[in-house]
């Protein structure tokens, strides 16, 4: 094998290990409980799937109970609630919130987007300020400000 050969073999596997990864990637598993009337919530998980998430959507009539159970309180509630990694995820969370909640693993139940903002993932209307997250735990503390987006 000539120099050049080998160079130009070393530079394929270098260029196609990335795309090799990226190819591999799979997509993050989640469950989205929503209102069997809420369409918006339909369009929170078309955002997720163009966002890399295989998402099952499964409508229920006991999303408040569910939201609580999980360690959102009523008054934090959105108008879905999500499971993922081990996450409870309720509202309209833009997708980098929930990427760094799944990167850097804090000890809490989940993170929450009270409402229905305009203009968050998912929803019409124009985004007028910032969205807070809140962070949530299963013991009942208040909760407390993960990011603002």
């Amino acid at each position: 094998m000539n120099r050049r050969t080998f160079y130009l073999c070393g530079a394929v596997v270098l260029l196609a290990s990335p795309l090799q990864a990226i190819a591999a990637a799979e997509p993050i598993q989640a469950t989205l409980y929503k209102n069997p009337q809420c369409t918006c919530c339909e369009g929170y998980a078309a955002y997720l799937r163009q966002n890399g998430f295989a998402v099952d959507v499964k409508p229920t009539n006991d999303l408040a109970e569910i939201s609580q159970k999980a360690g959102v309180p009523e008054q934090y509630q959105g108008c879905h609630t999500m499971f993922v990694g081990n996450y409870v995820v309720d509202g309209h969370v833009p997708v980098e919130v929930i990427q760094k909640l799944l990167s850097e693993r804090p000890a809490i139940a989940g993170i929450t987007l009270p409402g229905m903002p305009e203009g968050s993932p998912g929803m019409y209307g124009t985004k007028s300020g910032p969205f807070v997250i809140y962070a949530v735990t299963k013991d009942g503390a208040a909760p407390t400000v993960f990011a603002t987006v």
